[in-house]
């Protein structure tokens, strides 16, 4: 698995409560015991009325761990998908990064679509567990990226 030990994870996942921080952790912890390199916004700073100036480096320090990183998970629980989710997905849709998208919500966006399509169109695949997102993981590492 040497190739999945340099893969470069950007882990995009909503991260505003306990249970959201709780569960982004488990898919970190889960994603480096298979080998590979995890960035997750939740172990770095936190905005809590900084001001804009840290704001502004908290921004910048996300983009350049997206433009570091081989591959976007994405995490797509919810109603709708989280506003900085979608960002990130955005952004690294215009970096060209392979982006597979991680859905454990039943809840759908709409009667035709489970999110709205303008999040699921750039997406690799939508994975409905972490095992099925570990397997495509695994899929991308080997195929070089």
């Amino acid at each position: 698995m040497e190739v999945a030990q340099r893969m470069k994870i950007f882990l995009a996942a909503p991260l505003f409560s306990e249970a959201e921080r709780d569960f982004n952790s488990k898919l970190a912890k889960a994603l480096r015991g298979e080998g590979f390199e995890v960035w997750l916004a939740q172990e770095h700073k936190f905005i809590h009325g900084k001001s804009i100036e840290e704001k502004r480096s908290i921004f910048e320090e996300d983009l350049d761990a997206l433009r570091k990183s081989d591959l976007m998970l994405a995490l797509l629980d919810g109603v709708d998908v989280d506003s900085g989710v979608a960002f990130e997905m955005g952004f690294a849709h215009a970096l060209e990064k392979p982006m597979i998208g991680l859905r454990t919500d039943h809840r759908v966006f709409s009667k035709l679509e489970s999110v709205n399509l303008m999040i699921e169109a750039p997406l690799t695949r939508i994975c409905k567990s972490l095992d099925e997102a570990l397997e495509q993981l695994q899929a991308s590492s080997h195929r070089g990226k």
